[in-house]
């Protein structure tokens, strides 16, 4: 496995040219890692990764613990995503958990070899900063989510931005391509397994959900009341 290939799958790269591309892959700047098994700590608050991590394959989760002990999921990353703490530049990951949510496969690059390439290759700079902009304004939505509404408005929100990023339209509903259990839906939400489960039996009665042991299928109509129907996969 070269790292060529790894680099030029990297969705921050994908405006660049085989030459450009080419031209950066030297000794040293892209390295490459095991595949990561699901359900692995990659990161927690008392060690931190220091680099830019890219995501090559897989889905890791991002979350924080309340002072109930309970989970709090500030995002999901999946292929193309970057987390990572540099000096000079930050994706606001520190001091969190970050797990990967199935078999994972990371690319990382030093804070050397990053500043190298951004003098280099300016125009990533707007990318870079792209990427941190998105970043911070989904955890700005899921925190405003969990400060202001009830359960049912912040189980519908986070269905519906997952159905966003992972859904599969069939038959009038979204299916989440992700394990989704009641506890990991609490766990995302910072919520007790118990009230979610409630909650997503009544939603399942009015046809707003279809559930299976590790799936969830959202109607398309609450994709549509929320205007993300268009970025559905």
């Amino acid at each position: 496995m070269n790292k060529l290939w790894c680099l030029s799958e990297i969705s921050i790269f994908e405006e660049m040219s085989r030459e450009e591309i080419n031209e950066i892959d030297q000794p040293d700047t892209i390295h490459h890692y095991n595949w990561i098994s699901k359900k692995t700590l990659v990161q927690t608050p008392d060690y931190t990764r220091e680099g830019l991590y890219f995501v090559k394959e897989g889905k890791l989760r991002l979350y924080k613990l309340n002072d109930s002990g309970k989970q709090f999921t500030l995002g999901i990353l999946t292929r193309g995503n970057i987390f990572g703490e540099l000096n000079s530049f930050s994706f606001g990951t520190k001091r969190v958990y970050i797990e990967t949510m199935e078999s994972s496969l990371l690319c990382s690059m030093s804070e050397p070899q990053f500043e190298h390439l951004m003098i280099n290759r300016p125009q990533l700079g707007l990318k870079f900063l792209k990427a941190l902009s998105d970043r911070l304004k989904e955890r700005e939505e899921q925190l405003e989510q969990l400060a202001l509404h009830s359960l049912r408005k912040r189980v519908l929100h986070l269905l519906s931005t997952l159905s966003a990023k992972f859904g599969i339209i069939q038959d009038g509903y979204a299916l989440i391509d992700l394990p989704l259990s009641h506890q990991e839906i609490a766990n995302m939400l910072g919520a007790s397994r118990e009230a979610v489960s409630n909650l997503m039996s009544e939603l399942s009665k009015e046809g707003i959900v279809k559930t299976s042991r590790l799936s969830v299928q959202l109607a398309v109509t609450i994709l549509e009341e929320n205007s993300i129907l268009n970025t559905t996969n």
